[in-house]
């Protein structure tokens, strides 16, 4: 099953039809004391707290439009491909039914961080970039490298930023591309702004390409929607700590409500999902408060969506349900 997730995340052009058999019924509590986003010239910052809320953002409904496609409902509320696929992946991404009410998975818990203001989570396609100081987040979908150029993990910094930046084609692609470089332009993958990180000839950018952000599809850079890498760029300094890591499966709270997000085990590299799912909940001291058939729910599914493991007992709120979301 995860195999096929895996493929469903790779690129294909459209009008291909991309099917996975996942199993698609869950249930999000949401506590009142959620986050939500600020919106700050087009910029959305959510505060948090390590100790209490680590969990932000809020779940939002959309009506299927004529003529719109999950990808245009995806990117318009700052989603990647991933994020809608996996809540429903029966569903044809190019040929959604019209009028159909859809979640829309805007709700994250927070990956954890040593100090450094950008965190990218491999499994998840999404970076994070925390400012300690005002205790705020904002988070954006990316692509990453597909299999065979697969996203390095490590602890580095931003090396260096360019605007409108020249593609020193790789050596290993030159033959494909005939060419050594590419200049700045609508066909440069790096699309107008480019970040280097320190961690070999990597960088976060922009991309030629949007439809590509939430899928396994680069040679290792981490591809943003040009939208977001405009917001980005110009808030990251060169020098900025970063880390890229590999968590599958985390776990949030909004004080006693537990959350967990579960995501496929993109480059196969956890082993035992279920065994490590529970080890994560176990290191995070907070196994007393979760109901356990909702853990391993949220573990069997792997569909990104944060649900509230939350003993009965300790689930409090409005609620929102989202059951039998591809039935």
């Amino acid at each position: 099953m995860r195999k096929l997730a895996m493929t469903k995340l790779r690129f294909a052009s459209p009008p291909i039809r991309l099917v996975v058999a996942l199993a698609a019924a869950v249930m999000i509590t949401l506590g009142a004391a959620a986050a939500q986003a600020e919106p700050e010239g087009g910029v959305r910052r959510y505060p948090y707290d390590p100790s209490r809320l680590t969990v932000v953002g809020k779940p939002q409904w959309h009506k299927v439009k004529a003529g719109e496609t999950m990808l245009d409902i995806a990117r318009n509320y700052g989603l990647g491909y991933n994020d809608v696929t996996l809540v429903y992946p029966n569903m044809d991404p190019w040929l959604p039914p019209t009028k159909r009410s859809v979640m829309v998975p805007s709700l994250f818990v927070l990956p954890p961080t040593q100090l450094s203001q950008l965190v990218i989570n491999i499994p998840e396609l999404r970076i994070y970039f925390f400012d300690a100081k005002s205790r705020t987040v904002q988070t954006y979908p990316i692509g990453i490298g597909d299999e065979g150029w697969e996203t390095p993990l490590g602890v580095g910094f931003i090396r260096e930023k360019r605007e409108h930046p020249t593609w020193y084609i790789p050596a290993s692609l030159q033959a494909k591309y005939q060419a050594a470089t590419m200049p700045p332009g609508p066909d440069n993958p790096l699309g107008d702004y480019f970040m280097g990180l320190s961690l070999g000839a990597y960088g976060i950018h922009g991309t030629a390409m949007p439809w590509g952000v939430g899928r396994l599809v680069s040679h290792g850079c981490i591809r943003c929607y040009p939208e977001h890498i405009l917001l980005l760029y110009p808030q990251v300094a060169i020098g900025t700590k970063l880390e890229i890591i590999y968590q599958p499966v985390k776990i949030g709270r909004i004080d006693e409500q537990i959350f967990v997000e579960a995501h496929p085990d993109v480059y196969q590299r956890v082993g035992d999902y279920t065994a490590y799912g529970l080890d994560k909940l176990q290191a995070s001291g907070l196994g007393d408060l979760v109901d356990r058939d909702r853990l391993l729910l949220a573990l069997r599914l792997q569909n990104g969506v944060p649900t509230n493991v939350s003993r009965i007992s300790n689930r409090s709120g409005p609620g929102y349900p989202l059951a039998g979301l591809d039935q």
